[in-house]
């Protein structure tokens, strides 16, 4: 211990000394250790950290498949849902739920809430209590006993202010009493829901082809999730046996929970980026080492003078261990700063409110991570300088004199090997960066189908029996649309059930004309209905024609298919005029095809198209409507203007998710616009760090060899050919790395194949550019060392040790 002592005070005096050094090499691994904390940071909060349930490991995500159709997550009807819980014996228990909107009233403003309908044991299986009060009850599953409702932690502090005994008062939802009778968690959602409400157990009203629920189970202790799911499955094919209209190939897989919350894109990408904080981490160690190497070049003579007075070998490894070791604590102490400020920009940069779960923050796990990247790359870094330095030639090293010798040879190819490995690294890191810029980017400029500038969006939803009337719903959003299509500044107003790129769908099945139907194989399509002006305020172009206003009046059997659908069904055909009906129904009209749209996507730019087709409002009256108004100017002007008419309807009513259709799609691919942000930050982070490690290099380089410059232009070497001399080292250590980066990126950038989009993991452009990207950079990076070899005054040269 007391030698132990003695180091670390040397080392400490030493490193003080040498203050530009240190600082240097701690700025280096400050970078490289933040970025690595702040990525395991990210992976601990979403692959390691345990979910905030009872047993987590036990719970499971199930859904329905439907191969045919090419869904292997589909969500749950009710009545399989209720036959698949009664049935089962893998499981402790089996919930469902599936989301509501909800308008509360009663106060100053009407307000919209998103809730969550879901099977009362939900809460128990997931091993969650309420704050206040209680969950529901088994018996509040029966219809008749349901309207009671559990409220979010924020919706309780902002609807009733904290309010202790709220438990025992009512709110009204959607026009109806509930009382309340509890109080989730701070921060608890099973999806972003403010509110739950027990769902009424009615499997027998319920359709068995209406598929909109999700379901969360408990494993049994000793149930592994392949054996549940082939439990799950034997009960599908006894249904497919009793309800082979609607039940023929469909069947059930199981996936844990976190893998559900946590898709495998996601994970793929978090796992790469994590992949990618360690190659600059690799860059920036081969940095400090270059730094090392260089360091002990100058204290061959300290290192003969402690073996001459009978130093062992070990005892001068230990000591410069102890000092490169320090460099790498202090490394890390300055790393957690930077990955807390990392962290802070990447929340900054997420739009949406995150899941509860996802709490991304250093904690001590994050902080024992630190250390031991910390203790390990000083270790690391500093061994290989140790072992050189250790090894000093007593004859040569304490000479007067003594320009070189084999030692320092030596160690000059090290760190040119050293030099070359940070380019190839900082080349594949660079290359998968530009990658997913070039990604988001094409992503950004995207055909979407339809024109995204100077429209504004909104939701309205009708909720309670006042709008159950097909005939209330269509008349009051006609008087919303005839109102704000009329304000100063709106050129065009629509409105469609669902949102393009909003992610939410409504599959229905169909029949098309003199096609027969195969049982099981029937035709499915996402449906939505619009106005008649929506198609010409989106500026979607349309072969054929919308509906006119006399067909949404007299609700006449039209329909408006898209191209994929078109193309699907009759091939080579003209559609328009062609029939189809919904569902399999022959009691059902046929409806007439007079138009066909692009192939617009629903849930994301990356998704394929799919079949879709529109139907005038008029025939199927939603209780929510997404209105879209153009406007000549500034969309977000007309929000106090649009709310006003809305209000001057029906005053119950809140407009929901209000923002310009503009943002709607920079929503849809915000992920990828924060891959492309941390990528180009870890690839210009490794740029510098290569630079520094190329410039350290032919700088030392042309200290080393000042006397050979001498010579050289002391027999007549122009400044020329000297500066040539020192590019040219610099060139070929940084084509080298090249190289060998080339290769290696050529086989690691296959992993982003799956989440790039219009971009070739090859991408010839990106790597050449890279290519001469490093090597520009190498060569400025030997600039300023080759001018100052110019400058070498040959009579000093010629007297330099």
């Amino acid at each position: 211990m007391d030698t132990l002592r003695q180091d670390l005070r040397y080392a400490i005096r030493t490193l003080s000394k040498n203050s530009a050094f240190t600082a240097v090499a701690v700025v280096c691994l400050a970078l490289g250790i933040g970025v690595n904390t702040t990525m395991f940071s990210v992976v601990n909060a979403l692959m390691l950290r345990p979910l905030p349930y009872r047993e987590p490991e036990r719970l499971v995500a199930l859904y329905e498949t439907d191969p045919k159709e090419g869904r292997f997550d589909n969500n749950w009807s009710f009545p399989d849902f209720y036959d698949v819980r009664e049935q089962s014996s893998a499981f402790d228990g089996m919930a469902a739920h599936y989301s509501r909107f909800f308008t509360v009233t009663g106060g100053d403003q009407p307000e919209g809430v998103e809730g969550e309908v879901v099977s009362p044991a939900i809460f128990r299986i997931l091993g969650i209590k309420p704050l206040l009060g209680r969950d529901f009850a088994v018996e509040e599953e029966q219809a008749g006993k349901e309207n009671v409702v559990l409220l979010g932690h924020g919706f309780w502090e902002g609807r009733f202010a904290g309010d202790k005994a709220v438990v025992g008062k009512t709110l009204l939802l959607n026009g109806v009493s509930y009382t309340v009778i509890g109080v989730m968690p701070p921060k608890f959602a099973i999806d972003e829901e403010q509110i739950w409400v027990p769902m009424a157990l009615n499997p027998g009203v319920e359709h068995r082809g209406s598929h909109y629920m999700d379901v969360i189970a408990r494993l049994k202790a000793e149930t592994t999730i392949e054996r549940a799911e082939k439990d799950v499955n034997g009960i599908a094919l006894r249904l497919q046996t009793l309800y082979p209209e609607t039940n023929t190939g469909t069947g059930a897989t199981a996936r844990s929970l976190r893998e559900e919350m946590l898709p495998g894109e996601v994970r793929l990408v978090v796992w790469v980026m994590f992949g990618a904080v360690c190659f600059v981490l690799l860059i920036a160690c081969a940095n400090v080492a270059n730094l090392l190497l260089a360091r002990a070049s100058s204290r061959e003579r300290e290192m003969a003078v402690r073996t001459a007075l009978g130093a062992r070998r070990f005892r001068i490894v230990r000591q410069l261990l102890t000092e490169s070791v320090l460099i790498g604590l202090m490394g890390g102490i300055l790393g957690i700063g930077v990955a807390y400020a990392g962290l802070k920009a990447m929340i900054a940069n997420i739009p949406l409110t995150l899941p509860f779960w996802m709490v991304f923050d250093i904690d001590l796990k994050v902080l024992a991570f630190t250390l031991a990247v910390a203790l390990l790359t000083g270790v690391i870094f500093g061994l290989a300088p140790a072992l050189q330095a250790s090894r000093a030639n007593l004859q040569s090293s304490l000479k007067e004199g003594g320009r070189g010798s084999g030692a320092s040879a030596h160690r000059s190819r090290l760190r040119s090997s050293l030099v070359v490995a940070e380019v190839a690294l900082s080349l594949v890191l660079l290359i998968g960066a530009s990658l997913m810029v070039k990604s988001f980017l094409r992503m950004r400029s995207a055909d979407t189908g339809f024109d995204s500038r100077n429209a504004l969006t909104m939701r309205v939803y009708l909720g309670g029996d006042k709008y159950e009337a097909f005939s209330t719903r269509a008349s009051i959003f006609e008087q919303i649309l005839e109102r704000v299509g009329a304000l100063p500044g709106v050129t065009n107003a629509g409105a469609v059930s669902a949102i393009p790129l909003s992610g939410n769908n409504n599959y229905n099945s169909f029949q098309v004309e003199g096609q027969p139907v195969v049982l099981g194989e029937v035709p499915a399509a996402a449906q939505r209905t619009v106005t008649s002006t929506y198609f010409q305020t989106m500026k979607i172009p349309l072969v054929g024609r919308s509906f006119t206003d006399r067909e949404m009046r007299d609700s006449t059997p039209v329909v408006i298919v898209n191209r994929t659908l078109a193309a699907r069904y009759w091939p080579g055909q003209e559609a328009i005029g062609k029939r189809l009906r919904m569902s399999t129904d022959s009691t059902r009209p046929w409806l007439t095809v007079v138009g066909v749209a692009p192939d617009i996507r629903m849930r994301e730019i990356t998704s394929s198209p799919e079949s879709q087709l529109y139907l005038p409002y008029a025939l199927v009256p939603n209780r929510t409507m997404s209105f879209v108004i153009r406007a000549n100017g500034d969309p977000t002007n007309l929000i106090g203007a649009v709310r006003a008419q809305v209000r001057a309807v029906d005053p119950t009513l809140p407009l929901i998710e209000v923002q310009t259709l503009e943002r709607l799609v920079e929503l849809s691919f915000w992920e990828n616009g924060l891959y492309g942000k941390m990528f180009g930050t870890f690839g210009i982070v490794a740029l510098l760090l290569a630079a520094v490690g190329v410039y350290g290099v032919m700088a030392y380089a042309v200290a080393q060899r000042t006397h050979e410059i001498g010579v050289r232009m002391a027999l007549g070497a122009q400044a020329g050919d000297v500066f040539k001399m020192v590019v040219g080292r610099g060139l070929a250590l940084a084509v080298g790395g090249v190289v060998i980066g080339l290769v290696g990126a050529f086989a690691i950038t296959k992993v982003l194949a799956g989440v790039l989009y219009n971009v070739k993991a090859s991408d010839p452009v990106v790597f050449v550019s890279i290519a001469l990207l490093l090597t520009g950079v190498a060569a400025v990076a030997s600039w300023a060392p080759a001018r100052r070899a110019t400058r070498v005054d040959p009579l000093v040269a010629l007297r330099y040790d």
